[in-house]
């Protein structure tokens, strides 16, 4: 049966650790694979490219020829192949070094389709685009070294933030738009090559790269480190017809032809989109993203810092263990709630501050998972201690009931960690003082007074006492009929004198009551009351006692029987309404701190049933008045 019973209780603090901290993982888990945490991650991650100061574009070496809507409005669309191929012929005559046509062109639009064909086939700076996926060829005849697929990687959410730089294992003419116009530019394919042949030493994004999950990370990818939104030379394609370009503007430099028109729909969100009122006037132009591709892509080929670097997978992995594991040790680690939550709240603003710090250094590193798991970590031990508290509270007060004062219950709360054990108070040894009290003449009382009227009348005298007992500190330990028995110093005690003091004080406090209410009970018509105490000090053991149906306090040993003796000594001798006889050890104690100057008379010593030693004995008869000092000279 006790082998039952502990394991009962074991598993009861199995379940009780589990049930929070399950479920917290399960938040946890639930964060992490419906998108929620990614989502958090991309958030924090625009809302800091947004504010993270970005270089111009003008201070690099690439120009955007844009078709606006003035150049619709004045040649139509499609612009036909005549005019594309003056434009280009115009760039090459400027000594543009690399010229990206962002424009479809594998049918031809106007009556003058071959002069653009030729250009393509001739012109070693013009690079050519191509879609495989929708099967959209580049300009007829573009030899396969100036071909280049112009895809751009879009997130779930819709916002451009990545750059796909390469796919290795493809033929000659799958190159990305700015791989193709770096290589034209530099005469030379050393960054394929570079690329090719050390395919892990630049750190590419991985499958959880920095707040990523589950990533496509496929290819070469990077984090997109985008310039100055706007801040491109754009010039119109009617401008580069009628010669308004200055020509410092194309010598030299990669020229990307694209739309810019909103008409045509080229446009893109991108991360400062999220945080500008007027989203729509912040979409980029896909030849914008292109100019900001290259530009990353020349200082990456340069050894320059070329974005933002998305720390690998591992280390969101770290960051989340650590985080669960420092939840649960600041959530279990305070004594009280109020520090750990205060704690948990600062962590979690200096790890948010620390990644927006580190953001704006250009290095993402997962965030809101580790944070978020150290926040419900922390929570559920909150929750635990909660229903723990909770569990402990009900205990005190089954294993106490209502038979101590709010200040003792208090202290007992805050010491429950170290007074209960599963469930119960442990054996104790204690120096107490205990207060045994009977009521004089109870039979003969009982014989004139109904059921009812007998216990209403007997309450009476125990609203007496018990208040004058818990306002000292004391505890009722338990009611023995017409009496009980009251206790000083346990489960908590002040110190022997002092709560020897306090048991006194009490007796006094009762002796006083009596008389008031004698005087009631006589108006009332009721029998008098008259009680017997007998207080002693010493040593008991004190726990739990009983078993798991029913369990009580109890206090036991040489002191509870010699404190009953003295009560029930010489019954017959009784001057008053409240005899009160004391052992000389707790007269002693008491005298120690004499504060008030009280009444007693030696009853000698008393032979106490089943004590070898006997007891020295003192009849309280009350606090005497005080007596007012002698005046000066007198």
């Amino acid at each position: 049966m006790m082998r039952r019973s502990i394991r009962q209780n074991w598993i009861g603090k199995v379940l009780m650790l589990a049930a929070p901290f399950g479920g917290a993982a399960l938040l946890v888990a639930a964060l992490r694979f419906t998108g929620i945490a990614e989502s958090l991650n991309l958030l924090l991650y625009d809302l800091v490219t947004h504010l993270r100061p970005a270089p111009s574009g003008a201070t690099t070496p690439i120009t955007i020829i844009g078709i606006s809507e003035a150049d619709i409005s004045r040649h139509g669309w499609p612009i036909n192949d005549q005019l594309l191929c003056q434009a280009i012929d115009t760039l090459s005559a400027d000594g543009a070094q690399a010229i990206g046509l962002d424009i479809y062109r594998d049918k031809g639009v106007g009556p003058e389709q071959e002069c653009l064909r030729r250009q393509a086939r001739t012109n070693p700076r013009l690079v050519s685009i191509f879609n495989a996926a929708e099967s959209i060829g580049p300009i007829p005849g573009t030899p396969s070294n100036r071909q280049a697929f112009n895809d751009l990687v879009v997130d779930a959410d819709g916002v451009v933030r990545r750059d796909l730089v390469h796919v290795s294992g493809q033929d000659a003419a799958t190159v990305a738009l700015p791989l193709r116009l770096v290589e034209v530019f530099r005469g030379n394919g050393e960054l394929r090559r570079r690329l090719e042949t050390r395919p892990n030493a630049d750190g590419w994004l991985e499958r959880d790269s920095g707040g990523y999950f589950n990533l496509d990370a496929a290819g070469f990818q990077q984090m997109l480190a985008f310039h100055q939104p706007g801040s491109f030379p754009v010039w119109s394609l009617d401008q580069l017809l009628t010669q308004k370009v200055p020509k410092q503007q194309i010598n030299g430099r990669i020229v990307l032809i694209g739309s810019i028109a909103p008409s045509l729909r080229d446009l893109f969100n991108v991360p400062q989109t999220r945080f500008v009122l007027a989203a729509r006037q912040m979409q980029m132009p896909g030849v914008e993203l292109h100019a900001n591709r290259t530009a990353s892509l020349l200082a990456f080929a340069d050894g320059q810092p070329h974005g933002l670097w998305a720390l690998p997978g591992w280390s969101g992995t770290l960051l989340l263990v650590l985080g669960l594991g420092l939840g649960i040790a600041l959530g279990e680690g305070f004594a009280t709630l109020r520090p750990s939550i205060l704690t948990v709240t600062a962590v979690v603003l200096l790890g948010l501050g620390t990644a927006v710090a580190l953001l704006m250094q250009g290095i993402w590193v997962q965030t809101t998972l580790p944070l978020a798991a150290m926040t419900v970590m922390a929570g559920a031990a909150w929750l635990r201690r909660g229903a723990a508290s909770q569990q402990q509270r009900q205990q005190i007060q089954r294993l106490l009931g209502q038979t101590t004062s709010p200040a003792v219950a208090q202290q007992l709360w805050e010491q429950r960690e170290e007074l209960l054990s599963d469930g119960r108070f442990e054996g104790r040894l204690l120096s107490v003082t205990v207060v045994f009290s009977d009521t004089c003449n109870f039979t003969t009382v009982s014989e004139r007074l109904k059921p009812g009227e007998l216990l209403a009348w007997l309450n009476r005298g125990m609203a007496l006492c018990v208040p004058a007992i818990t306002a000292r500190g004391g505890m009722v330990n338990k009611f023995t009929g017409d009496g009980f028995l009251a206790v000083f110093g346990a489960p908590l005690g002040k110190g022997e004198a002092a709560d020897a003091a306090d048991a006194i004080d009490a007796v006094l406090a009762i002796q006083s009551g009596l008389e008031q209410l004698n005087r009631d009970l006589a108006a009332d018509g009721e029998p008098a009351m008259l009680m017997r105490i007998g207080v002693h000090s010493g040593t008991v053991l004190a726990g739990s006692m009983g078993s798991s149906e029913r369990l009580e306090y109890a206090v036991i040993g040489d002191t509870v029987n010699c404190a009953s003796r003295l009560e029930s000594s010489e019954k017959g001798r009784q001057n008053g309404l409240c005899r009160v006889l004391v052992s000389s050890v707790t007269r002693d104690l008491v005298l120690q701190n004499d504060t008030m100057t009280m009444e007693w008379e030696a009853w000698g010593s008393l032979q106490v049933k089943g004590r070898q030693e006997p007891l020295d004995v003192w009849e309280l008869r009350g606090s005497a008045p005080a007596v007012a000092p002698a005046s000066p000279g007198r």
